[in-house]
C-alpha cells in the first residue's frame, strides 16, 4: 500500500486556511448589521469624471432605513414625510421642509415613506416634528410608497406594533411623537382625504399629539390655494411648539437647494455615463429578473395601434397593445397601466428659448444637493440640459403660484416684474391667466415677457420648482386570462380650448406622446404636437416602423367577484369602458373553462353610434357565450334622436338592475367622470332603490352606501 499524499496534521493545516480565507474575503457580510444584499439601496449614480478636472459629487453612505438615526447623524429635528402618487405631496414636502430651514432656520429633511421603517415613531424625541403630507389615490387608498406605513399604521385590526415595546400606558406608544398633518385629495372622489384623516385619527389614538390643524386640499377646486392658506397658520403653530419667534422668521436671500456645474468636452471624455431619459436603473440579485414599478418602468414593445373612433370623428381614441412577453409584469382585469411620456419638442423649443439656453441645450452639466445630508436626486445626472426638460420635469404643467412670485426678482423689465408679482399675488389674476388658462411654464413666461425676450432664472430654481414628469395612468382594457402577455389601453386623445383662452390649445401630454407613437408605427405621416419618441439615444426604436414605451402596473381593488357566478352591472360611457371590456373577457373566459356565469350588463354611452362606439364589433361575440349578457346604449348627439345618458337608460332598465343587485346580490360597477356621471348614477341607483324597493330617500341612500362597504359597489373614476 502507497503512502497517503496527506496526514490528519496537513488536513488540520489546510482547513484553517481555508476558513481564514473565507473569513478575510466576506468579512464585509459577516460584520455587517444584520441587513441583507436584497435590502433597497437609494439610487444616487456616483459619475467618474476626468482625473483632471475632478468633479465633485455628493458620495453616499450605505442607507439606513432608521431615519430618527438618520437625524441624529445629520443633525435634522424636523421631518417631513410624503406619500405620494404623482409627485405634488413629494413637492409639498420639499418646499416645507426648505421654508421651515430658510425662514425659521430649522434643521429639517425630507423622506419618501416606503425608504424608512415606520415602526421607529416611538423613538423619535419629543422636542423633534414629524410632518405628514399624504396624498389620497383612489377611492380611498395610499399612494404606492405609502401602502407598507398604512398597513402597519392603519390597516391592521390589533394595535400596531412599534420598536420599544414597553409604555407606560401599551395602548398609547406614541406620547413623545408631535406631527403636522396636510392631505392631497379630491372631492369629487367619496373617500376625499380618507389616508390623512385615517392617520391623523390613529396617530392621536396612539398617544401622539397634533401640532395645529390638520391641512386638506382639494384637487378638484384649487388644491394650490388650500395648501398656501393652511401652511401659515401652520407655521404659527411650529414656531410656538419649538419656541420659535414667528414674526421674527429670516426673508434673506434664497438658499439654492441644488448645484449646477456644467462639464467642459475634455471632462465629458471622463464621464463613465451620461443619462439621455434613462430612469432608475434596477438593482438586481444574482438568478432574477428586475422589478418593474413606479421608479423603474419597464420599456415595452407596441406590436398594434388602431384607431377606434371613425374617419368623420374630429377626435381621435386609441387601441394599443402593449407587450409584456419575459418581463415578468403581470396584471388583472381592472388594474392601472402607467404610461411614462416625455414632453412635446415645442415646449421643450420654447421655454429653452425664453431661459436663453436654445445654443446650449446639449451640454453635459451635474446636479448635486447642497445639502451634504440628502442624498436624494430629482433625476440621474450627468445629463443635458434638453434632456432635463424633455424627459425629467413637467414643463407642460401650470406653474404653481408661488413659483411666479419667485420669477419677481429676475424680471428684465419694470413691466415684467409688476407682472410677475402681480400673478403671483392675486390669486384670481392667476387663475385666470395661468390654472384655467392651463398655461405651461413656457407660455407663462413668454406671456409675461413679451415675443423674443429671455429671461435668467438660476436653473437650479427650476429644478427646484418644477415637478418631476410623472407616469399617467389608464384603465386596463383587456383581461391577462384572456391575453396573458399582452395589456391592451384605451385612450382618447385629449385636445381643448379653455373656456378662459379660446384662442389657445392644450395638449394633452401623454396621449399625445402615444399618438405620436401610433402614428410612427401606423406610417401616418407627422403629427403635431412633435414627440420625439425615439427614446434613450434611439434605444426605443424597433426595426421597421415599431417603438417601445416606458411602462409599468399598478394594481388596483377595482375586481369582479370572486364568484363568477354573481351578476354584474357595468356603467361606463366613453373610454370607462375600457375596464369593463377585460372584465367582459374575464367572464367570457370562465365560461370557455366550464365555469358559471352570472348575467353580464354592460351599460355603455357615447356621442353618435356610427362614429364613437366602443368595440361595437367586438362585443357580440364576446358575450355571446354568456347567459344573460346585453349591451344596453345610450347616444347623446344622435341624429334625430333625443340626448341619452346612461343614467336615462337605467331608469328605463331599473327593474332588471333592481332584480341583478338586490334579488340576486350582483355587483355594481362604475368608470369615467367623477364630477358628473358618477354622481348622477349613484343618484340614480338611490331613486330605483326608492322605487323597486319602495324604500324612503334616507333609507336608499343608506342602502346604497352599504352596497360600497361591503364592496358591491365599486368605482373606477377620474375628474
Amino acid at each position: 500500500m502507497s503512502e497517503a499524499v496527506f496526514d490528519a496534521l496537513d488536513f488540520a493545516i489546510l482547513g484553517a486556511v481555508l476558513v481564514g480565507s473565507g473569513i478575510y474575503w466576506f468579512k464585509d457580510r459577516l460584520l455587517s448589521s444584520g441587513t441583507t444584499s436584497t435590502a433597497k439601496q437609494p439610487f444616487v449614480p456616483l459619475q467618474k469624471p476626468n482625473v483632471n478636472a475632478p468633479v465633485k459629487i455628493n458620495k453616499v453612505a450605505k442607507k439606513t432605513r432608521d431615519f430618527v438615526q438618520k437625524m441624529k447623524e445629520t443633525d435634522k429635528t424636523v421631518i417631513f414625510f410624503y406619500g405620494s402618487q404623482t409627485g405634488t405631496a413629494e413637492d409639498y414636502a420639499a418646499r416645507l421642509a426648505k421654508e421651515g430651514t430658510q425662514r425659521y432656520n430649522l434643521k429639517t429633511m425630507t423622506a419618501d415613506l416606503e425608504d424608512y421603517d415606520m415602526n421607529l415613531l416611538d423613538t423619535l424625541p419629543s422636542d423633534h416634528l414629524a410632518v405628514f403630507v399624504l396624498a389620497t389615490y383612489g377611492e380611498g387608498e395610499p399612494t404606492d410608497n405609502a401602502v407598507e406605513f398604512w398597513e402597519h399604521l392603519v390597516a391592521g385590526e390589533d394595535l400596531p406594533e412599534f420598536s420599544t415595546g414597553d409604555y407606560e400606558d401599551a395602548e398609547k406608544p406614541l406620547t413623545n411623537l408631535h406631527y403636522v398633518m396636510f392631505g392631497l385629495g379630491n372631492k369629487t372622489y367619496e373617500h376625499y382625504n380618507s389616508v390623512c384623516r385615517s392617520v391623523d385619527e390613529k396617530l392621536t389614538k396612539l398617544g401622539a399629539t397634533r401640532i395645529g390643524e390638520r391641512g386638506e386640499g382639494d384637487d378638484d377646486g384649487s388644491l394650490e390655494e388650500d395648501f398656501l392658506s393652511w401652511k401659515d397658520d401652520m407655521w404659527k403653530a411650529v414656531c410656538d411648539f419649538l419656541g420659535i419667534d414667528f414674526l421674527a422668521g429670516n426673508s434673506g436671500p434664497r438658499q439654492a437647494t441644488y448645484k449646477i456645474q456644467e462639464h467642459t468636452a475634455e471632462e465629458v471624455e471622463g464621464l463613465k455615463k451620461i443619462y439621455y431619459g434613462e430612469h432608475q436603473e434596477p438593482k438586481l440579485i444574482a438568478g432574477s429578473r428586475p422589478t418593474y414599478d413606479s421608479k423603474n418602468p419597464y420599456a415595452a414593445p407596441i406590436p398594434v395601434s388602431r384607431e377606434l373612433f371613425s374617419a368623420t370623428a374630429d377626435r381621435h381614441c386609441l387601441h394599443m397593445e402593449v407587450d409584456i412577453a419575459g418581463s415578468g409584469i403581470t396584471y388583472q382585469a381592472g388594474d392601472h397601466i402607467a404610461i411614462w411620456p416625455i414632453n412635446a419638442e415645442q415646449e421643450v423649443a420654447k421655454l429653452a428659448k425664453v431661459l436663453g439656453l436654445t445654443d446650449k441645450l446639449d451640454t453635459v452639466l451635474t446636479v448635486s444637493n447642497t445639502d451634504p445630508a440628502s442624498t436624494k436626486l430629482p433625476f440621474p445626472v450627468p445629463t443635458t440640459y434638453r434632456t432635463i426638460l424633455r424627459n425629467y420635469i413637467d414643463i407642460t404643467a401650470p406653474p404653481s403660484r408661488a413659483f411666479v412670485g419667485q420669477l419677481t426678482p429676475f424680471a428684465p423689465t419694470e413691466e415684467a416684474n409688476k407682472t410677475f408679482a402681480l400673478w403671483g399675488q392675486d390669486k384670481e389674476a392667476f387663475r385666470i391667466n395661468v390654472a384655467d388658462a392651463r398655461r405651461s411654464l413656457g407660455t407663462v413666461l413668454e406671456k409675461i415677457l413679451g415675443p423674443d425676450h429671455t429671461i435668467e432664472i438660476p436653473f437650479d430654481l427650476l429644478i427646484e420648482n418644477v415637478p418631476r414628469l410623472q407616469a399617467r395612468y389608464y384603465s386596463i382594457s383587456s383581461s391577462a386570462k384572456a391575453h396573458p402577455t399582452s395589456i391592451h389601453l384605451t385612450a382618447v386623445v385629449l385636445d381643448y380650448k379653455p373656456d378662459v383662452v379660446p384662442d389657445e390649445t392644450v395638449y394633452g401630454l401623454a396621449t399625445n406622446f402615444l399618438h405620436n407613437c401610433h402614428g410612427h408605427i401606423n406610417k401616418t405621416g407627422p403629427i403635431e404636437p412633435k414627440y420625439e419618441i425615439s427614446g434613450p439615444k434611439g434605444s426605443y426604436l424597433i426595426e421597421g416602423n415599431g417603438i417601445k414605451v416606458p411602462i409599468h402596473v399598478r394594481h388596483s381593488n377595482f375586481k369582479l367577484p370572486r364568484n363568477s357566478a354573481l351578476p354584474v352591472i357595468m356603467i361606463g360611457p366613453g373610454t370607462g369602458v375600457a375596464p369593463f371590456r377585460g372584465f367582459v373577457q374575464d367572464r367570457a373566459q370562465d365560461v370557455k373553462n366550464g365555469k358559471k356565469v352570472g348575467a353580464t350588463v354592460l351599460f355603455f354611452g357615447c356621442r353618435r353610434e356610427d362614429e364613437d362606439y366602443l368595440y361595437k364589433d367586438e362585443w357580440p361575440e364576446l358575450m355571446k357565450d354568456i347567459e344573460g349578457a346585453q349591451v344596453i346604449t345610450a347616444f347623446s348627439r344622435q341624429p334625430g334622436v333625443p340626448k341619452t345618458y346612461v343614467q336615462h337608460r337605467m331608469s328605463e332598465h331599473k327593474e332588471l338592475i333592481w332584480d341583478l343587485i338586490h334579488k340576486q346580490g350582483g355587483y355594481f360597477y362604475v368608470c369615467g367622470d367623477a364630477k358628473n356621471m358618477a354622481r348622477e348614477v349613484n343618484h340614480k341607483l338611490i331613486e330605483i332603490a326608492m322605487t323597486c324597493g319602495e324604500m324612503s330617500e334616507e333609507k336608499a341612500t343608506t342602502y346604497v352606501k352599504e352596497l360600497r362597504g361591503r364592496g358591491r359597489y365599486e368605482e373606477d373614476v377620474w375628474s
